[in-house]
């Protein structure tokens, strides 16, 4: 009986060592890899296209020295996103072999109909690539597969959290960031009123920012510092969800806006205008002192929509009832 429980854990030892080699990735002949874009430098690369399996698309490409959202009227892209994520592109090799047949695409999330993210990218020579990433079947190892050819391997150096297919992931987020030292007011006008901020005579510590104030504020109303300037800070260091370019529409409802903010600074007068809501609850705003219209996000902009002269005064406390007798 000890016997044939030798020979048993023998064979199921074997089982899975046969299982390791078989379905372990491949090192391919040279255990170094052989590179797909040999004769390929980043600044070879002058597009590229991102798709998510979200149905995210986000389209970069290269005017003169820059990287611009082509589909966003030029935004802006930073050089220190895009050019980490090109090198990680052109250093990938075939060194860790997967498989060598089609069967797998789909299981692996490297189809053409099933992907994690489809990746193309365009060279000043005219030649387009397009590549997949799939799945991970470790934090440091993600499935690709090159478009025409039914191998996929692996790559511990590229992910899909590098190519996130949103412009959060290329621009800089920040939309507005004036600061509040520099305003000397700010005024409100939404669908409650108009509302007018101005900086209290408290003394404010050194490295603060300044207590802002209501405006005419009755002899019976007592304005909440706190609530003015949790609206403020709201509108001066605003972040954009998505760029939409420097051309109105009428889907954005700036006709006829939600609200609108002006900010008298030193340098200035500043309007935001707040206009109409997307599917996704964000809203679409314009500062005059940009070109591009953008989405912020309902948290940003609720406030200036919604807010009632109710919202900006201090609440008294509802007093403790007394206990019964």
């Amino acid at each position: 009986m000890k016997r044939i429980q030798q020979i048993l854990a023998a064979v199921l030892v074997l089982q899975v060592i046969l299982t390791a080699v078989v379905f372990w990735p491949r090192a391919a002949a040279s255990s170094e890899g052989k590179l797909f874009f040999p004769n390929l430098q980043v600044d070879d690369v002058v597009a590229l296209n991102i798709t998510d399996n979200q149905g995210n698309q986000l389209d970069l490409r290269k005017v003169g020295d820059s990287w611009v959202l082509s589909d966003a009227g030029d935004y802006p892209a930073q050089a220190s996103a895009v050019t980490p994520v090109l090198e990680k592109l052109l250093a990938l090799d075939d060194s860790h072999l997967v498989t060598r047949t089609d069967v797998s695409h789909k299981r692996l999330q490297v189809a053409e109909d099933d992907f994690v993210r489809r990746i193309a990218f365009a060279t000043t020579d005219g030649v387009t690539h397009t590549l997949y990433l799939g799945s991970a079947p470790q934090y440091t190892a993600t499935h690709f597969r090159l478009e025409g050819q039914d191998e996929t391997y692996l790559t511990e150096d590229l992910g899909s959290w590098d190519l996130g297919a949103t412009a959060s992931a290329w621009v800089d987020a920040t939309y507005l960031n004036i600061p509040q030292e520099n305003i000397s007011e700010v005024t409100l006008e939404n669908r409650n009123g108009t509302f007018t901020f101005v900086k209290s005579d408290t003394a404010v510590e050194s490295g603060k920012p300044p207590v802002w104030t209501l405006a005419g504020a009755a002899s019976d109303e007592t304005p909440d510092p706190n609530k003015i300037g949790a609206l403020i800070n709201r509108i001066t260091e605003l972040n954009l969800i998505q760029p939409l370019g420097k051309t109105a529409d009428p889907t954005y409802g700036m006709a006829d806006p939600q609200a609108v903010v002006t900010l008298q600074t030193n340098d200035g007068t500043v309007t935001l205008t707040v206009g109409a809501q997307n599917p996704d609850k964000n809203y679409v705003v314009k500062a005059s002192n940009s070109d591009y219209y953008v989405t912020v996000s309902n948290f940003s902009a609720k406030g200036m929509v919604e807010n009632t002269r109710e919202d900006f005064m201090k609440t008294e406390p509802t007093p403790t009832p007394a206990p019964a007798q």
